[in-house]
């Protein structure tokens, strides 16, 4: 069988879910749905099965471990330099600041957020020469 979107689901570490949930909303406008699984406390990004892309969530317990190395997660974004700006008002990190990459056609970025995870931006920009 050949696999063409591997991957369908994420979670970001967190040691205070409260705080983790106000930094990703007021960056990027989401919502939450909370829910103890296997005695983890986790707070679900939203999803839309209709819709193309994957979810995951905010995770907190002692297997769940804030980290600036290892995966490094993309969020797209339609405004990069107002995000990032969120970012630090929310006392996040800018880490890589917004990069252009004009043979394929988009920009990205990579911020500290309030848990201490190293995340990335991408915003589209054109279509690049591939």
């Amino acid at each position: 069988m050949h696999i063409t979107n591997p991957v369908i689901y994420f979670e970001i570490p967190v040691t205070d879910l409260a705080r983790a949930k106000k930094f990703y909303t007021a960056v990027f406008g989401f919502s939450f749905d909370e829910e103890v699984m296997d005695g983890y406390d986790m707070a679900f990004f939203p999803f839309n099965d209709s819709m193309s892309g994957i979810t995951g969530a905010l995770a907190k317990g002692d297997v769940y471990r804030p980290s600036k190395e290892g995966v490094i997660l993309y969020f797209r974004t339609g405004g990069m330099q107002a995000c990032l700006q969120k970012v630090l008002e929310q006392g996040g990190k800018i880490l890589y600041p917004a990069t252009v990459n004009e043979k394929y056609g988009f920009i990205v970025a990579e911020f500290e957020d309030s848990e201490g995870n190293r995340i990335a931006l991408q915003q589209i920009t054109t279509r690049g020469g591939q």
